[in-house]
């Protein structure tokens, strides 16, 4: 029985990691498109805009926080077998949820001028004054009234993915976000080319994105006979235990998306194209964090909470220790490998279309300023799962905050003779806090401290990355060269350079001492 257990939970587990391979993959190829059709112009500093004010929401109401709280209530209601409750508590919760949520969006269609106004202060100030940059807010204003209703479709959607993994159902839930990225690739290269403003479209594709994904979904909870009929529940028990779950969660993550909210805003006030450039840097940085760090989170998460660490520290610190040097040892070849190519990269990857050489050039600005930050980023989605595992959610919450504080600091420092790059800068540094202080808390209350034999390893992995990164900053070829490839040419080069690279880490690594077996559980 143990046996088929680990085997179901091996597959769902490579279910999801390819589908969230995909997912990137898609998102890649949408980026690709967008930047193509939009460049780093005025249009596409406004839809990223657009783009964001509700997927702060969504991140808010829809992902982690809500499914975090829902998923456990509702496994222990279904193990109880009491159907009548099962259903009560599905139709309660859906009813409650999808009432707050369509309020919010209501609120935000409405009120979208006083949206923009509040995080793009810059725009609305060139609007009052009457400046040429005085569109970007009525622009703006615009496409918030038409992106916002994402943030409704795309809550209930999150809400059928939850109620599909409770019943053991992975595959759709894990598609499902490859629907929107397929939604707005379509949208970029079949309609937007007929308009005369593709960002407009974009923001259509957006909402018709987050409407296909509830629909993908909604067969398969009928094929399982799960009938919801939404009715209001703000007092039902298992709403209110709800709600009392996902408030630290929602503190947690609102930390690191008002961090993008006050870069957005402190954005505006600056040339058009920083909003862009900081988007596509981002996009970047994106994959590492998505295909490593996750996956490693989400391994060392369910076997630190099997070790009771009161009977078994060694062994708890032991496999937290594991995924700190597995993070590193990847990591530390991502950031420096992105840094030594970040312009081939992105001539690679978006030059094309509108996306000239020039943001080629202004987005490597940017991304140099983020990967910088690039092994604090994935460290603290593993180290944090250290706390998620004794049940802890409160002191991550307290380092979140605490860093977010940080980056208003930095960005009001940095913005101002650095640019968009001191905001870019200033999101790194903040990760350097929050981790700063992770590692602090873990090692005051005695539950892990980084190993000697740990610190060396991460100093011989940076000595390789930082030969790496030597070996491809001497061979490398001039920029110039890259703009007069073609793709197919560019591609192939940037290939053999990662080969390369890679293979002199790994060779490095190992003249180092550093084995396979260093990284075994």
């Amino acid at each position: 029985m143990e046996n088929k257990k680990k085997s179901v939970l091996l597959r769902s587990g490579a279910i999801t990691a390819g589908a969230t391979f995909l997912s990137r993959i898609l998102g890649m190829l949408r980026d690709i498109a967008i930047a193509s059709l939009l460049g780093a112009s005025l249009s596409a500093d406004v839809y990223f805009f657009a783009n964001r004010i509700p997927n702060f929401f969504r991140r808010l109401f829809a992902e982690g926080a809500f499914s975090q709280a829902f998923v456990p209530v509702m496994s222990k209601t279904k193990e109880n077998g009491d159907k009548v409750a099962l259903k009560e508590l599905l139709d309660k919760t859906t009813g409650t949820l999808g009432a707050v949520v369509l309020l919010i969006t209501l609120i935000g269609m409405l009120a979208s001028p006083v949206l923009t106004a509040i995080f793009g202060w810059g725009w609305y100030q060139a609007f009052l004054n009457h400046s040429d940059e005085a569109i970007k807010f009525t622009q703006a204003s615009y496409l918030l009234k038409i992106t916002f209703p994402y943030l409704f479709f795309i809550t209930l959607t999150a809400l059928s993915s939850a109620v599909l993994n409770v019943y053991g159902k992975f595959l759709i839930p894990a598609i499902t976000p490859c629907v929107l990225n397929i939604s707005l690739i379509s949208f970029a290269f079949f309609v937007a080319p007929y308009f005369d403003d593709p960002n407009v479209v974009l923001a259509y594709g957006m909402v018709v994105g987050g409407v296909l994904q509830l629909c993908l979904q909604l067969p398969f909870l009928l094929k399982l006979k799960v009938f919801i009929l939404p009715k209001w529940g703000w007092s039902h028990e298992g709403v209110k235990t709800i709600r009392r779950l996902m408030i630290p969660a929602i503190v947690g993550v609102s930390a690191s998306q008002i961090n993008l909210i006050v870069n957005t805003a402190l954005a505006s006030f600056l040339a058009t194209g920083a909003i862009s450039y900081l988007y596509y840097s981002d996009r970047l940085l994106e994959f590492p964090i998505g295909i490593f760090a996750v996956a490693i989170s989400t391994v060392i998460l369910p076997a630190l909470s099997k070790i009771n660490i009161n009977e078994a520290r060694e062994k708890y610190v032991k496999t937290l220790d594991w995924g700190v040097r597995l993070v590193l040892l990847l990591g530390i070849p991502s950031m420096c490998g992105i840094i030594s190519l970040r312009e081939p990269i992105l001539r690679v990857i978006f030059m094309r279309g509108a996306f000239t050489p020039e943001h080629v050039h202004l987005s490597a600005a940017s991304l140099l300023a983020s990967v910088s930050g690039l092994c604090a980023i994935m460290l603290v989605r593993v180290v944090v799962q250290g706390f998620a595992a004794i049940q802890d959610t409160k002191t991550p919450v307290k380092c979140s905050l605490i860093a977010i504080i940080s980056n208003i600091i930095f960005n009001l420092c940095l913005v101002w003779p650095l640019g968009y790059v001191g905001l870019a800068l200033s999101t790194a540094l903040a990760a350097y806090v929050n981790l700063s202080l992770l590692l602090f808390f873990l090692y005051k209350r005695n539950i892990y401290t980084i190993s000697l034999g740990t610190i060396i390893f991460i100093l011989k992995a940076l000595v390789a990355g930082i030969a790496m990164a030597l070996v491809i900053h001497f061979t490398v070829l001039d920029f110039n060269r890259w703009i007069n490839m073609s793709t197919m040419e560019s591609i192939f080069y940037l290939t053999g350079y990662v080969l390369m690279g890679g293979a002199s880490y790994v060779a490095v690594c190992l003249a180092l001492g550093i084995k396979p077996g260093m990284i075994r559980m």
